[in-house]
């Protein structure tokens, strides 16, 4: 194959978009789909992904990251047909990333200097945060703003706690009104002595092993008691996110 054959990077991606206009039009099924029907099986595909991610399986990875492609390319085509003034195409999704890639690198895409990884994450952070700064027109900004609250309950948690500690929250706050603080340390540097359940509290402090121990006897602690381990952590999370967003009202 000669340089004049080689395909140009991307060019299938357009090929998939005509793919995807001809199934809108002539599939009964593809042609009733909304976001909302749809919604369930972005989810579904992200979780095949990191399924096929996680056991190294290449070829799988492949596949699944190509029904996550499709997704993508499936809500922007039923986007594309709203004529209310919110439609979008698959042009205004890249164009959107790309801008924000552009933006959020200035030592690749300007003239910003940084000595290493630690250097672009912070002007990752600043410039993310002088984005919704902007975006709040003037209303109160929060480091957790744009945490996704639909996710599930464990990763919410671990989010909000990641985002409040990078933005300098007492730790405290984690604590529940009407309980001793503890003064452990964050989640980023394993769990205190004070911080597990009643079980375990007082032993060593649990490696990862131990700790996903730790999860699954608060899992079936739970379950004994009749309680869904789930929406108790997601409420105690959105409790904590509460708490937070009052600290940060209050400097």
């Amino acid at each position: 194959m000669t340089d004049a054959e080689v395909p140009t990077p991307g060019a299938r991606l357009l090929d998939l978009v005509q793919v995807m206009d001809t199934l809108r039009q002539q599939c009964p099924w593809d042609a009733r789909q909304t976001h909302e029907t749809l919604t369930p099986f972005l989810l579904e595909e992200t979780y095949e992904a990191v399924d096929a991610l996680t056991a190294g399986d290449q070829a799988a990875v492949r596949e699944e990251l190509g029904d996550v492609l499709l997704q993508v390319v499936f809500h922007a085509r039923v986007a594309q047909e709203r004529t209310d003034g919110t439609g979008y195409t698959i042009d205004d999704v890249a164009d959107g990333i790309i801008s924000k890639l552009t933006r959020r690198h200035p030592h690749v895409f300007g003239d910003v200097s940084v000595s290493g990884a630690d250097d672009v994450k912070r002007n990752w952070d600043a410039i993310k945060a002088a984005e919704r700064a902007a975006a709040g027109a003037g209303e109160p900004v929060s480091a957790l703003d744009g945490v996704p609250l639909h996710q599930p309950a464990l990763s919410l948690a671990a989010q909000l706690l990641r985002r409040a500690e990078r933005a300098g929250a007492p730790p405290q706050l984690a604590d529940p009104p009407g309980r001793p603080a503890t003064t452990g340390p964050s989640e980023t540097t394993g769990p205190s002595e004070t911080t597990g359940p009643p079980e375990t509290a007082g032993a060593r402090p649990a490696d990862g092993a131990d700790l996903g121990q730790e999860l699954l006897a608060l899992v079936r602690r739970a379950r004994a008691e009749g309680l869904d381990p789930e929406l108790e952590l997601r409420a105690a999370a959105l409790a904590y996110a509460d708490r937070v967003r009052g600290w940060e009202r209050s400097r």
